[in-house]
């Protein structure tokens, strides 16, 4: 039995357009014609329309489907289980989507509601990119320190935040002082801004080590949007986030002299 295009759109859930595509495509050209040169679609057609639609669902290129579809014993296998590791992926992408979704959720809820007013005298110039702190959620999901600072973060009253943004604030204002009248990164003033940053995250969000504060610091540099976190573009400086990058490094290393020294002591 032979079926028209238009049947066949209609059953198998495509368009019209779709079946022409696939027709000039040479991935599906229907075996008959009718005397008046209109499509006609047998049994073994629609068999293989179902696999491409099947390979489709998949996520397939069309060209990846006409490679299967021409030596199936020799490519499906192969392919399906390329394509099962990355819907495995996906699938444990999305997941953690899911659960950053539910951690915004209950930050929402149970969070520091701030009128835009507020919001403005708090944060000033400061702002926050949610595609930067879902990225960031998503890379440091399985750390309890991530946890722990979206926990206290949610905890902080509308005084925490002004209290911390004002350190922030004197800090930041003691930085641009440092790198604009040329202080080495790795000198004492420098390091010790590095140091008071460090204490600053532990005393505000999460216990920050060294080795902590050194992926911290890495990120300001990697990622633009890390570093407007602690300085707002306008106030940025070219080389700035590297400068504070290396007054970081070179705490974290008198941390490590500071260790060695105490041990040989004992």
């Amino acid at each position: 039995m032979s079926y028209s295009v238009g049947q066949v759109s209609a059953f198998a859930g495509v368009t019209v357009r779709t079946l022409h595509h696939y027709d000039k495509a040479g991935l599906l050209s229907p075996s008959e014609r009718s005397p008046a040169g209109y499509r006609l679609y047998g049994d073994a057609d629609l068999a293989r329309l179902q696999q491409i639609l099947f390979y489709r669902q998949l996520g397939f290129s069309l060209d990846e489907i006409a490679a299967i579809l021409k030596d199936p014993q020799a490519n499906a296998v192969e392919q399906l289980r390329t394509r099962q590791r990355q819907l495995r992926a996906e699938i444990a992408g999305l997941q953690r989507l899911a659960e950053v979704a539910e951690r915004a959720i209950e930050v929402q809820r149970t969070g520091v509601s701030l009128t835009p007013q507020e919001r403005f005298e708090v944060f000033g110039e400061i702002t926050f990119d949610l595609s930067y702190a879902t990225e960031a959620e998503l890379k440091w999901a399985d750390s309890e320190g991530q946890r722990e600072s979206m926990a206290r973060a949610a905890a902080h009253t509308k005084e925490d935040w002004r209290l911390l943004m004002g350190e922030a604030s004197a800090w930041r204002a003691e930085l641009l002082a440092a790198f604009d009248e040329g202080e080495p990164s790795d000198g004492e003033r420098a390091m010790d801004l590095a140091e008071e940053h460090r204490l600053h995250i532990s005393r505000w969000f999460t216990s920050c080590p060294p080795d902590m504060h050194l992926r911290i610091a890495d990120d300001f540099v990697a990622d633009p949007r890390a570093f407007a976190l602690v300085v707002p573009p306008s106030r940025q400086r070219p080389g700035l986030a590297a400068y504070l990058r290396r007054a970081v490094r070179a705490n974290a290393s008198r941390h490590a002299g500071s260790r060695t020294a105490s041990e040989e002591d004992r």
